[in-house]
């Protein structure tokens, strides 16, 4: 299995994304709004990449709701996190149980399609970002951890694991690191109190699978953005923190690592940094050139593909089936409910 997480154009893969998805530097795919047209295509096209992929690669996507749901139509509608507890309270449910369903919703669904793992869920304070927002559960630390732990017990619940983002927390810087580059000049001790509290306590929980550091730098720690550095990641979040999970980089073609110098050098040192697996996304020459230019000695260790393994989709159901269990009509008669009203 390699370190690589790729993408890839359309509905179905053209020859040439066959041959890259079979190179050994390859173990990971995520898919985007534009491989969705309906749920057979999507059936087709998941089961066409699990052929032609001599690794065991594992398939994801950002699947988030809100404004961040890959797949609509044929799909529920999942709520932006930020508006559980507003929803909760209006229509009178248990908060702890709707976050919990809706967790297990989101996952069954994607599951169901042979999909291993959203990137999800989002850990950031609904700060000043208007990039996260409402992607976010809350403006309070407290209220994050009590909603997302209920959202990824709800995601295990159907046999997904979790990824926490944006490792220390993006909610608190103004720019979108997509198109810039952020950086967040607050104290070590307030970023440390407030966001990465979060991503603390949960993980003290033993509740995340997965981390994706932020393109965001945070200079009174260190000076490189924390998804390239050694500091954040080796030391403050491996050993300090205690994570044992996967650590994924956020997309290297994004804004806020091309700083960092090109896309080769850029996956070599996210690599170096301690990432296990780097998203190269949106770019398909940038694919080609990370493919061919990565060194050599570039290779996932035993550790890394184990915990890699660890993430992959543990359920067996299809979406017809899926849909007649009762906890799904459930689930979805509540949220049609809270829709069309």
């Amino acid at each position: 299995m390699g370190p690589l997480v790729i993408d890839v154009s359309g509905y179905e893969l053209t020859p040439e994304e066959i041959d890259i998805l079979d190179h050994p530097l390859v173990g990971g795919l995520i898919l985007f709004t534009r491989n969705y047209h309906d749920q057979k295509q999507l059936k087709d096209l998941v089961k066409h990449i699990r052929e032609v992929t001599r690794n065991d690669i594992l398939l994801a996507t950002d699947h988030e709701g809100g404004r961040v749901q890959r797949f609509r139509e044929g799909f529920s509608k999942i709520p932006a996190m930020g508006d559980i507890s507003q929803l909760s309270k209006r229509y009178q449910l248990d908060t702890d149980a709707f976050t919990r369903e809706l967790g297990w919703l989101m996952a069954a669904e994607l599951q169901a399609f042979n999909i291993d793992i959203s990137f999800a869920p989002v850990l950031d304070i609904n700060g000043i970002s208007e990039v996260i927002g409402d992607r976010s559960f809350h403006q309070s630390p407290d209220q994050i951890v009590k909603l997302a732990s209920q959202f990824i017990r709800g995601m295990k619940d159907a046999g997904m694991s979790a990824t926490g983002k944006h490792f220390p927390g993006h909610g608190n810087v103004l720019e979108d690191s997509h198109v810039a580059i952020p950086i967040d000049s607050r104290s070590k001790s307030e970023i440390f109190a407030l966001d990465m509290a979060i991503f603390s306590e949960i993980n003290k929980q033993e509740l995340l699978d997965a981390v994706m550091p932020a393109h965001v730098i945070y200079p009174e720690v260190d000076e490189l953005p924390a998804g390239f550095s050694s500091k954040w990641i080796k030391q403050i979040l491996r050993t300090d923190l205690g994570f044992d999970g996967v650590v994924f980089s956020d997309d290297l073609s994004m804004e806020g690592a091309v700083q960092m110098g090109d896309i080769v050098e850029r996956a070599e040192l996210a690599i170096t940094a301690g990432c296990d697996m780097v998203l190269v996304c949106n770019d398909p020459s940038g694919t080609v050139k990370v493919i061919d230019g990565l060194p050599s000695d570039i290779v996932m260790g035993e550790l890394s593909i184990k915990r890699v393994l660890g993430l992959k989709s543990s359920s067996q159901f299809d979406f017809q089936t899926l849909q007649r269990s009762q906890q799904y009509k459930d689930i979805t008669y509540t949220l049609n409910s809270i829709n069309e009203l």
